[in-house]
């Protein structure tokens, strides 16, 4: 099982009209899925901010079983990357 100490941070991301986006994702997790691409479920576009000022968002499940990161829908890179279009997770890579 992984804690919350291990669980891998969202290094970097881009998605500037996510309401959780303030230089960077300040949500508490994230959860990674869909079923056609890898992509952030936790983005939501509203005109609130949301997220923690001072935190620096982790993955907190993963969806996508297909990603060589994956084990037990639990992320295990050492870090990821979310990027524009749809709020896709680019460090996904298929198994």
């Amino acid at each position: 099982m992984t804690s919350a100490v291990q669980m891998p941070p969202v290094e970097e991301c881009t998605v500037t009209r996510c309401s959780y986006n303030e230089n960077g994702c300040r949500a508490f997790a994230i959860t990674v899925g869909s079923s056609d691409h890898a992509r952030c479920h936790t983005f939501v576009e509203m005109p609130v901010r949301g997220g923690i000022e001072m935190l620096v968002a982790q993955v907190g499940a993963c969806q996508r079983a297909d990603c060589q990161h994956n084990a037990e829908l639990e992320c295990h890179a050492p870090a990821i990357r979310v990027g524009e279009a749809s709020a896709d997770c680019l460090t996904y890579a298929p198994a």
